[in-house]
């Protein structure tokens, strides 16, 4: 399995485990055996409030109750912008190896390189499983996106070399990871899907650290 699949797949995993505990058949603890079904068809033990005891349901049930996570504008809206995000950054990314002269700015645009690659083809996988409603792709505008780089900014950066490179890379990423905080944040706080929350939260985790170390080089 690929890093993409990996990523994809602990993004999915997260929506299926919600509000559950574990799936289990037989006996389900409890005094001698009373919460046991009895035929041996799986039971899901589900918590329940705090302080009270847990509940055991057929996995039916369970599927029943488990809140609808269905994705929502806001969230098709994120990981279609963010991959186009992600895209850019690995545009710049790219010009690195020939064109900057610290090895901490290399080392940097690698990390950047290797992190957001795979986490593209993860959300390309979940665009594919969630198309969005009448096959609505929303276009790719940069107004809607924060921290795009211009292309005069592009045409800047491809044209700086050694320190330069070095000063103009630093400034221009870390507005663009600035960017995707702000695009995160508001997936967080207007999506519904758990899926796209722990995408935005990989985001904020990874570029915040990221945005620490840019500011502590340049």
């Amino acid at each position: 399995m690929d890093m993409a699949n990996a990523l994809l797949g602990r993004f999915l995993g997260a929506a299926l485990t919600a509000g559950l505990l574990l799936t289990a058949t037989g006996c389900q603890g409890g005094d001698a055996g009373s919460r046991a079904t009895g035929d041996g068809s799986p039971v899901v033990v589900a918590p329940g409030k705090p302080g009270g005891p847990a509940r055991t349901l057929t996995p039916e049930q369970a599927a029943k109750e488990r809140p609808d996570d269905s994705p929502n504008a806001a969230d098709h809206a994120y990981v279609r912008h963010m991959v186009e995000h992600h895209r850019q950054a690995l545009a710049m990314s790219a010009l690195a190896p020939g064109r900057a002269s610290a090895d901490g700015v290399k080392r940097l645009a690698e990390r950047i390189s290797a992190a957001q690659g795979p986490e593209i083809g993860a959300m390309e996988k979940w665009l594919s499983r969630y198309p969005a409603p009448g096959g609505d792709s929303g276009g790719h505008d940069h107004a809607a996106m924060p921290g795009m780089a211009t292309e005069q900014q592009l045409a800047e950066l491809t044209a700086a070399k050694g320190a330069d490179f070095d000063r103009l890379f630093l400034r221009l990423m870390t507005a663009h990871h600035q960017g995707a905080l702000k695009m995160a944040g508001e997936a967080l706080a207007q999506g519904n899907n758990v899926a796209v929350e722990e995408m935005a939260n990989e985001v904020v985790a990874t570029q915040s650290a990221e945005i620490e170390r840019m500011r502590a080089m340049g």
